[in-house]
């Protein structure tokens, strides 16, 4: 009776106890020590984890912040409430960050131009895109099936009358409606700057007029108009250097077809 039940169950019961000893100081020897600052600058993140630091998770830009010393305002998203907090968990100085806002560079809505056919297939715009760059007359132009109203976290998009619109009180900058539009007609910018061209048409202007009554017909007077030299027409459509813009609204009140807005405002 011992030897056939009682002595096993002893042997088992000390092997699992030397078991368990073995893997608790294998546990304490081996250990990776943690920083415990990774976990709390990760929280102070909003977790949007929309690679707009430069890193592919909110986590692994926690992890390059204490580790690496990578700066603390790159969380878009964050802003400053973010980038505060973390300066705070870090024991550094503040640093300054300016708010960032998502804005369509078309003024290519269903009263300006038109379609060319009606598309039946899946109602995205990549998949619009496929087929003769779109369905609108534009090939320049948004799509109107609101890819970057699907992928923004704060609902900041929404399509109106066949055209992408951005709420800035909503946008937090992330930069995935960016990534989003397959005519890459959606840039970030300063929320302090407050002028946009908002049509990304290359072609001459009398093609552009052709199919949209919006369109920038690259007629050059904002570029003449501008005084500090913000503004420019390259591949026949106006760019502006947010760098020497001033926001003054010249080249807005000079342009003939007003495709250059106030803070992205429609006529």
């Amino acid at each position: 009776m011992f030897f056939t039940y009682i002595l096993p169950a002893i042997a088992f019961g000390g092997m699992g106890i030397f078991s368990g000893v073995l893997l608790t100081v294998c546990s304490k020897v081996f250990e990776v020590k943690t920083d415990e600052r990774i976990e709390a600058v990760n929280e102070a993140l909003p977790q949007v984890n929309c690679g707009s630091c430069g890193f592919s998770g909110c986590s692994d830009y926690a992890e390059a912040i204490v580790k690496n010393g990578v700066a603390l305002n790159l969380c878009k998203p964050g802003g400053k409430e973010a980038a505060d907090k973390i300066a705070d968990i870090m024991g550094l100085a503040k640093a300054d960050i300016v708010p960032q806002v998502a804005v369509v560079k078309c003024s290519g809505d269903c009263n300006a131009t038109s379609s060319k056919f009606t598309f039946h297939g899946i109602q995205s715009c990549i998949a619009a895109n496929r087929f003769y760059s779109g369905s609108e007359a534009c090939t320049h132009g948004c799509l109107g099936f609101g890819d970057c109203a699907k992928v923004c976290p704060n609902g900041a998009i929404s399509i109106v009358k066949g055209l992408a619109r951005v709420d800035k009180s909503k946008c937090i900058g992330c930069g995935l409606c960016v990534k989003a539009c397959p005519n890459q007609l959606i840039v970030i910018r300063d929320i302090t700057n407050f002028v946009d061209v908002c049509c990304s048409s290359t072609e001459i202007g009398k093609i552009t007029r052709s199919v949209c009554s919006s369109g920038c017909i690259g007629c050059r007077k904002c570029e003449k108009t501008c005084e500090y030299g913000a503004v420019t027409v390259k591949n026949n459509v106006a760019e502006i250097d947010y760098s020497k813009c001033t926001s003054c609204g010249k080249c807005a009140e000079g342009c003939p077809v007003k495709v250059i807005k106030i803070c992205g405002k429609q006529a």
